[in-house]
């Protein structure tokens, strides 16, 4: 149950096998079903989740009822609303099972434990943190002037697996484009 989460771990820190083993005790299994929602709009969330199979987006919906998707993750990638896992206000966004997943949870209390029991835990924290900003960045700023073959070029780059495994609605939020914008740009490629 824990040897994804103890392989990556093993990558990117050097911890000792008892510690290794205390930071994967904290976190709990859970299996998810699809279309299970996490976090609601309102909800402050609480929790971390370490994805062992299947895939989580995060979104919002406009006040037209546009869905607009912000984040995917998928196997071996961590998971969460997380301005609000860190200030504790409402998440004012969806954490959304796309797939029947299996997860590992660990609450904010304990999460925050091991980042102050663990200098190197906080590395992954900051890493996560890191690659979460640069990815944002590179999104946001690489759309900009990008016309949709471009977007979806951009993806196809940066995150292939995203198209495979999502459906082309939310792809297609994802992009800022419309769903049938995709196909059309899709059937070009």
């Amino acid at each position: 149950m824990h040897q994804q989460l103890l392989g990556y771990l093993r990558q990117r820190i050097i911890l000792s096998e008892a510690n290794l083993i205390e930071v994967c005790d904290a976190f709990k299994y859970r299996k998810a079903k699809r279309q299970e929602l996490l976090v609601d709009y309102t909800d402050v969330c609480n929790h971390y989740y370490f994805i062992n199979k299947g895939a989580v987006r995060i979104y919002t919906i406009s006040k037209e009822g546009l869905e607009t998707s912000r984040y995917f993750a998928f196997e071996n990638m961590f998971c969460t609303a997380l301005p609000s896992f860190i200030d504790q206000k409402p998440a004012y966004e969806y954490l959304q099972v796309i797939e029947p997943s299996n997860l590992l949870v660990i609450t904010r209390q304990d999460f925050y434990a091991l980042v102050s029991k663990f200098p190197q835990f906080d590395k992954i924290y900051r890493e996560i943190l890191e690659l979460g900003f640069i990815n944002a960045q590179k999104r946001i700023y690489g759309f900009q002037g990008f016309n949709a073959l471009e977007k979806v070029q951009w993806l196809i780059k940066n995150q292939p697996e995203l198209l495979l495994r999502v459906s082309s609605k939310m792809a297609a939020s994802y992009l800022g484009i419309t769903p049938s914008t995709l196909s059309r740009v899709k059937a070009k490629l």
